[in-house]
This record gives C-alpha cells, sequence and structure tokens, in this order.
C-alpha cells in the first residue's frame, strides 16, 4: 500500500471519529444536566428529559433552575426535596 493511500485511511478514519463525537454531543450523549436548552425563537426553554410529551415547549421555563432546584416534567422550578 502506497503512502498516499494510507494518509487518505488515517484521514477518513480521524474524520469517521470526529463525526461520531459531533453526532454524540448533538444528541446530549455528554449532557451531565437533567434538563436541556430548546430554541424557542429568540429565547430557549429549559426541558427536562422525563417531560410530558402532552405540554407544550413554550410552558417551560426561560431560565435555568438554581442550585437546589428541579425542573418538574409538567415545567414547574421546585426545590429537589419537593420532587420526590
Amino acid at each position: 500500500m502506497s503512502s498516499k493511500n494510507r494518509l487518505k485511511y488515517i484521514f477518513v478514519g480521524v474524520v469517521l471519529v470526529l463525526a461520531s463525537f459531533a453526532l454524540a454531543d448533538a444528541l446530549g450523549y455528554f449532557n451531565e444536566k437533567p434538563y436541556t436548552a430548546v430554541s424557542h425563537g429568540s429565547h430557549d426553554h429549559y426541558v427536562p428529559h422525563d417531560r410530558d410529551p402532552d405540554v407544550s415547549i413554550d410552558k417551560f421555563p426561560q431560565e435555568e433552575p438554581g442550585p437546589g432546584e428541579k425542573i418538574t416534567p409538567t415545567g414547574q422550578i421546585v426545590p429537589i426535596e419537593q420532587s420526590n
């Protein structure tokens, strides 16, 4: 195998690895927070991973929950103790 062919395969392999990381990041694999920011026009809504699909995105808060707070599946920000 010539040097050019070997470099071609190495380049394709590197591109595939980087594309895999980009896809995993886009799917939220590296997101450690229990919620995701969803763009909604000119602002974001913060939606939990266990969201109730019957609740519209615009019912979720536009600010991140503070320390010791959690977003419920219906969109309220509550203290973590109350969410259990």
